[in-house]
C-alpha cells in the first residue's frame, strides 16, 4: 500500500507539469509565431515479483509475468512547429514565412537566433530589427530618402527613389532551416538558439530548395487551438483528482490495517 502512495504521487506531479505546459500554451494564444509545447510522458520502472516464463513445474512455464509499475515522470516537452494561421496587416514590415524556415536574429551577445516573429520594424539607423531591437542577419538598412519598401516573395528588398523613380535593390532577407527544428532551445522573446539535437542551419532564399516564400504585410500568429488545450487542460485536472483519490484511499486503507485488533 505504501507503494501506491509513492505511485499516485508521480502521477499527481506529472499532470502538474501537463497544467503548467497547457497553461503557458494558452497564455501565449495571441503571441506572434509562438509555437506550442507538447508535454510527453513515460513510465517509471517496474518491480518484478515473478518473471515471465518462469517455472511452474518440471515441463510448463508461466505464460505471464508479475510486474508492478512505479508511476511516471514527464520524458519530454516538444514544440510543435505546425505553421501558424496568417494573418494580413497591410504593415510594410510585417513578414511571415510561409513553409519552412526561421528568420535570422542577430542578438547583442553576437549570436544569432532563430524566430517566426516577423513583426519588424526600423530602428532610428534605419536599420530593420524585432521588436527588441534586435537586428535581422543578414543586416538591410533602409534610407530615409527612398519610399514604396518593397520584398519580394524571394526575399529580395526594394525601395523606390521619389525624385527619379528609379528602384533601388537593398539587400536579400535569408532564412534558415535546421533537420530536427524540436531540437531548438527556446529562449523566450520568441527567439530559438542552435543546440546539439537540432543539428546546425541550412541556410538559404526563401522560395528556394525547402525552404518557404515570404510574405510582406502579414503575420504569423500562435499555433496554439485554444480549445484543444482547454480539452487538455480538463483532462489533466480529472488525472490529477483521481491520483488524489488513489492516495486517499490508498490512506483509508493504512488507516484500517492500523485500527485492526486482536
Amino acid at each position: 500500500m505504501i507503494r501506491g502512495l509513492y505511485t499516485a504521487a508521480t502521477g499527481m506531479n506529472s499532470m502538474q507539469h501537463q497544467i503548467d505546459v497547457t497553461s503557458n500554451n494558452i497564455a501565449n494564444v495571441n503571441t506572434m509565431g509562438f509555437k506550442q509545447d507538447r508535454a510527453e510522458f513515460q513510465d517509471l520502472m517496474y518491480e518484478t515479483l515473478n518473471y515471465t516464463a518462469g517455472q511452474t513445474s518440471e515441463t510448463t512455464t508461466n505464460p505471464t509475468g508479475i510486474d508492478v509499475g512505479l508511476g511516471v515522470r514527464v520524458s519530454g516537452i516538444q514544440k510543435n512547429f505546425l505553421q501558424g494561421d496568417l494573418k494580413l496587416t497591410s504593415n510594410t514590415l510585417d513578414l511571415a514565412i510561409e513553409g519552412n524556415g526561421f528568420f535570422q536574429i542577430t542578438t547583442p551577445d553576437g549570436e544569432t537566433a532563430y524566430t517566426r516573429n516577423g513583426a519588424f520594424k526600423l530602428d532610428s539607423e534605419g536599420n530593420i530589427v524585432n521588436g527588441n531591437g534586435y537586428a535581422l542577419n543578414p543586416q538591410i538598412t533602409v534610407p530615409d530618402n527612398l519610399i514604396n519598401l518593397t520584398i519580394a516573395s524571394d526575399g529580395t528588398v526594394t525601395a523606390e527613389d521619389p525624385t527619379t523613380g528609379d528602384v533601388t535593390n537593398l539587400g536579400q532577407i535569408t532564412i534558415a532551416d535546421f533537420i530536427n527544428p524540436a531540437g531548438l532551445s527556446p529562449q523566450g522573446e520568441s527567439l530559438f538558439m542552435v543546440s546539439e539535437a537540432s543539428g546546425d542551419p541550412i541556410t538559404g532564399n526563401p522560395t528556394e530548395d525547402q525552404f518557404g516564400s515570404m510574405r510582406q504585410g502579414m503575420i504569423e500568429l500562435s499555433n496554439v487551438k485554444l480549445v484543444n488545450e482547454m480539452v487538455d487542460l480538463i483532462t489533466a485536472q480529472r488525472a490529477y483528482e483521481a491520483n488524489s483519490k488513489a492516495i486517499t484511499t490508498t490512506d483509508s486503507m493504512l488507516d484500517t490495517v492500523n485500527r485492526l485488533k486482536r
